[in-house]
């Protein structure tokens, strides 16, 4: 299919994204951003071995599984995008140093030593874009049908990052509105047993994120940027443990943000692990 071409993608690759469900429906719009670690054929696996790439430093493990279990739970869709961090990274704002990296975590990334702007433009163009301008023509589509929307981005985190531990078992991420975060905190704070972070172990920052202030704090759109733990959700029953966690205290939120106005909120452009 696009092997005639002289892009970055040829046949076989993966598509820059997959929609799960129809993005006309619902209360909710949930996304991925690093929902896996696929790397173009082209890109010789960014001179890598498999079990790099399958670490943390190439994708947010777990996370992908507990956005579809939550988006069947919540009858939400779901916008992922499959391609790994490394190539890259689809929550950082073009403009970051950390858009394409040379090291991760100690670990170098020879695919990226040295690259070409007109490299770097490649994979923002074929990768990069599509994924963003998909979610922004539902969000658009959304608006126009007047469906109240509550934008939800999953990821996760390792449970140690240089060589620091990281106590808590999930983060919830807010900054223009922490409506809906905080709503969803007092949920999980039912359970006395989990350690909750306020923009923890990291915060919302235009440097180090790019969906939740590109498509969600420029339209005015209610939104919460979550972050679990990877080790809690390694495995499919932590993954529907948390995923059913989520869901009850996302579901009485579903009709509690009134509609953004038609026209409001324009997309426009801005970015983080």
């Amino acid at each position: 299919m696009r092997s005639e071409t002289p892009g970055l993608l040829t046949q076989g690759d993966p598509r820059p994204l997959q929609v799960i469900g129809s993005t006309a429906e619902g209360s909710f719009l949930l996304l991925c951003d690093h929902a896996g670690f696929s790397v173009p054929r082209r890109l010789a696996g960014l001179g890598l071995r498999a079990k790099d790439l399958e670490r943390h430093i190439g994708w947010d493990i777990g996370a992908a599984e507990v956005a579809r279990r939550l988006a069947e739970l919540l009858q939400a869709p779901l916008i992922l995008q499959p391609y790994s961090r490394l190539v890259i990274d689809c929550n950082r704002p073009l403009r970051s140093a950390e858009s394409i990296v040379e090291t991760s975590d100690g670990c170098a990334i020879p695919g990226n030593w040295r690259m070409r702007r007109e490299e770097a433009s490649m994979r923002a163009q074929e990768i990069f874009h599509p994924y963003h301008d998909r979610i922004g023509s539902a969000l658009d589509e959304r608006r126009r049908l007047g469906l109240p929307t509550l934008l939800v981005s999953l990821h996760s985190f390792t449970p140690m990052l240089h060589g620091v531990a990281r106590p808590w078992h999930v983060g919830l991420l807010s900054r223009q509105d922490a409506r809906a975060a905080e709503a969803l905190a007092a949920s999980l704070q039912s359970d006395k047993g989990i350690v909750l972070g306020c923009n923890e172990p990291y915060a919302l920052g235009d440097e180090t994120d790019y969906s939740i202030p590109q498509h969600a704090e420029r339209r005015g759109l209610p939104h919460v940027l979550i972050e679990i733990r990877q080790d809690l959700i390694a495995d499919t029953a932590g993954q529907q443990q948390w995923a059913a966690r989520l869901a009850q205290g996302l579901l009485p939120l579903a009709d509690r943000f009134p509609l953004l106005p038609t026209g409001a909120g324009n997309a426009g452009a801005h970015s983080r692990s």
